[in-house]
This record gives C-alpha cells, sequence and structure tokens, in this order.
C-alpha cells in the first residue's frame, strides 16, 4: 500500500509539474499572475494528496468535501493533461511555422500558448461536467434477457436484479444507497446480486448505511458476493455484518435456487483478488462452488472479476454475472482496462457461457463517468422452449 501511494504522489506530482508549464508559465509573464497561477496548482496539487494520505483516519464529515474537491480537480487534471498532450503535435507545428516565417516572436509564442491552454480547460471542463452530471444522476435501469438452455420452462422470465459497484464511502452514502434500492424494488425482482464493491471503508464508518440493504425486497432473498474493494475495507468484517442483516453471502458455495420442482443454482465466490489480501480464509475457488452439482439444472455464477469467466466456461457454467469494470468510467480508460479483462461491459458470449458485465451503480476516484454511464440491471432468465 505504501508503493502504490508513492506511485500516486509521483505521478500526481510530474503531471501537475507538466501542467504547470503549459498552463501557467507558458502563458504568463513573471510576476503577481504567476505567482497566483503557481499558488493555485500547488493548492490543487496538496488536495488529492491530504484526502489519500488522510483516509480512512478522519472523520467523513472532513473527508467527504476534501475528496469531493480532491477527486473532482484529478479528473479535470486528467483531461486537461490527456487534451495538452494531444497539442503538443499541433504546437510543435506551428511553432515550427513561426520560426521559419518569422523567427522567434514572444508575442505570437505566448499568444500561441493561451490559444491552446484555453482550448485544453475548455474541453477539460465540458468534459468534467458530463462526467459528474452522469455519475451522481439517477441510475438507469437496464433490461437484459438471456437465454439459458438448461433452464426449466417454469422457471422462464425469473429476474435477477444486479447491484454492483456501489462504493459506498466518503461521496457515495446512504441517500444515494436508499435511492437505487428504491429503484430496484420498483422493478420486483425474485432476487437481488450485489455483485461486489458495495464498500469504500470499514464497518464502523459505512455500516449504518450499508443497512439500506435492509429495504430491499426479493422473494428468493439477497445475495452478496465479495469484490477487491472489500478487500481494502477488512472483508471479514462486512461478511459477519452482511449476514447478521440478512444477506447471504456466497463465499465459494452454491445455493439451489426453485419453485415448484424447478430450480437452478446460484453460485458465488471471493473476489481473485482475496487469496494475496491477507485476509485468513479468504481466496476464490470455484471448483469447491460447483463441486457435486446436479448438471441437469444451469448454474448462474456471481464473481466480482470477469476474468473469472474462463475457469466458469472451463466447468459449465451457463451464466456469469459480474462488474468490477465500471465500463471503463472515464474513456479512454476504457482501453486500459480492456487490457486486463474479457469484456467492459454487457453481455457476451465465452464458449458456452454467457457473460454479463455491469457497469455499477457508483464510481471509484473521480466521481465522473465518461462514456459508461451508471446501470441498475435486470437479467431476465429465458427457457430453450419460451
Amino acid at each position: 500500500m505504501l508503493v502504490f501511494v508513492g506511485l500516486v504522489l509521483l505521478v500526481l506530482g510530474v503531471i501537475h509539474l507538466y501542467l504547470w508549464k503549459r498552463l501557467v508559465r507558458d502563458t504568463t509573464v513573471p510576476g503577481r499572475l504567476r505567482r497566483v497561477g503557481t499558488g493555485l496548482l500547488v493548492v490543487l496539487l496538496i488536495l488529492p494528496m491530504v484526502a489519500l494520505v488522510g483516509g480512512r483516519s478522519w472523520p467523513m464529515s472532513v473527508l467527504r468535501p476534501l475528496e469531493w474537491v480532491g477527486l473532482v480537480w484529478v479528473g479535470v487534471m486528467f483531461y486537461i493533461f490527456v487534451v495538452l498532450l494531444v497539442l503538443e503535435l499541433p504546437r510543435a507545428a506551428l511553432w515550427i511555422r513561426v520560426r521559419r516565417e518569422d523567427g522567434v516572436d514572444p508575442g505570437r509564442r505566448l499568444f500561441l500558448s493561451r490559444a491552446l491552454a484555453g482550448t485544453a480547460l475548455v474541453l477539460s471542463a465540458g468534459a468534467a461536467v458530463v462526467g459528474v452530471v452522469t455519475a451522481t444522476g439517477r441510475v438507469p435501469v437496464n433490461l437484459v434477457r438471456v437465454r439459458l438452455g438448461r433452464l426449466d420452462p417454469a422457471l422462464s422470465g425469473y429476474r435477477i436484479a444486479v447491484l454492483a459497484d456501489v462504493h459506498l464511502g466518503p461521496l457515495i452514502g446512504r441517500d444515494e444507497l436508499a435511492e437505487q434500492v428504491r429503484t430496484v424494488n420498483a422493478e420486483s425482482p425474485d432476487l437481488v446480486a450485489v455483485v461486489g464493491d458495495l464498500v469504500d471503508g470499514s464497518v464502523a464508518e459505512l455500516g449504518e448505511a450499508a443497512e439500506t440493504l435492509l429495504e430491499l425486497r426479493a422473494e428468493d432473498g439477497i445475495f452478496f458476493v465479495t469484490g477487491n474493494h472489500e478487500y481494502y475495507s477488512g472483508a471479514q468484517e462486512w461478511v459477519d455484518f452482511l449476514s447478521g442483516i440478512g444477506v447471504r453471502v456466497l463465499r465459494n458455495e452454491r445455493v439451489e435456487i426453485g419453485r415448484d420442482g424447478a430450480a437452478f443454482d446460484l453460485a458465488g465466490v471471493d473476489d481473485v483478488s482475496a487469496a494475496g489480501s491477507g485476509e485468513p480464509g479468504h481466496g476464490a475457488d470455484l471448483g469447491a462452488a460447483l463441486a457435486g452439482r446436479d448438471t441437469s439444472r444451469p448454474v448462474v455464477v456471481l464473481a466480482h472479476q470477469p476474468v473469472l469467466v474462463d475457469a466458469a466456461a472451463e466447468q459449465g457454467a451457463d451464466l456469469q454475472i459480474s462488474a468490477h469494470t465500471h465500463g471503463g468510467q472515464i474513456w479512454p480508460f476504457h482501453y486500459i482496462v480492456r487490457l486486463s479483462q474479457p469484456a467492459l461491459a454487457g453481455l457476451s458470449r465465452v464458449r458456452e457461457t454467457w457473460l454479463y458485465v455491469s457497469r455499477g451503480t457508483g464510481f471509484a476516484g473521480p466521481p465522473m463517468r465518461v462514456g459508461a454511464s451508471p446501470e441498475i440491471t435486470i437479467i431476465e432468465l429465458l427457457s430453450a422452449a419460451s
């Protein structure tokens, strides 16, 4: 963790140095305006650092405003950085042309720097506004129908509500979760699956907010599997807490879901990061979850990270429901996330296994979503005969 924090601070420092050069030094002359711009960038650099280092040791009432300002700035900073990098090519081309035609003209150089800096600021501010509005607005419902060949026709139309990547913490609290719960209940699901990354904090900090899950209504119950963020937040404490409020935590195990003699298996596994988390007894074991099952009926696997789908396909799973990617959350991070996961979002097929990856309801890091809107998913299971 210390290495990770140190790396993040180093990256933030290097980016801010580059922004200072392009936004402050290149666009001002020595004097008061340059000093003000330098001071502002120093403050903006310190804010996310303070939020990151202060972290869990501070009360939410202090951490929340710091993280809002600091993390919104991180998102804006990222887009300014990207746009300025893209503009380096036209900057270089224009600079070469200016030197050839007129020689070095400080006035034209200053005008060019200000024009490019202004362009970067306008484009980045626009992306940030869209991102914040998308991330913090009402979470829409996405209906997805999945046909399972082994599903008994008596269960055709079975509805699973998927809540994923809620990320309860300083920026997402009880009110936001309560609205999502009302949205789920309005869909009258048969079962609710909470597919990891529910929290970013301890039970002591977030237990009261998480109790909102008690208001969920589903005939066959509420099920949960751990995500990687639970392993930053005291996973076993959260397993005990959720079990205590009536949420069934599936840890490398399965349950039979059925009505009137028709059934399918619902299996859940620890997150793939669990084994390296240091949490005793935790670790993904899909083999244990599926061992000895009745292969004549379908099995639906809950696994936080899509990457587990290869193992699920090898063991004959009919459907895996995952999350973790946030759909990329902030473009162009989509391309980076896609390098480590078999799918970014939506429904896809891996051999004979369906994979559904939810974009989730919350966010990690900057409270922004660009090109990856949030979702609450209703998965409707259909039989081959329907």
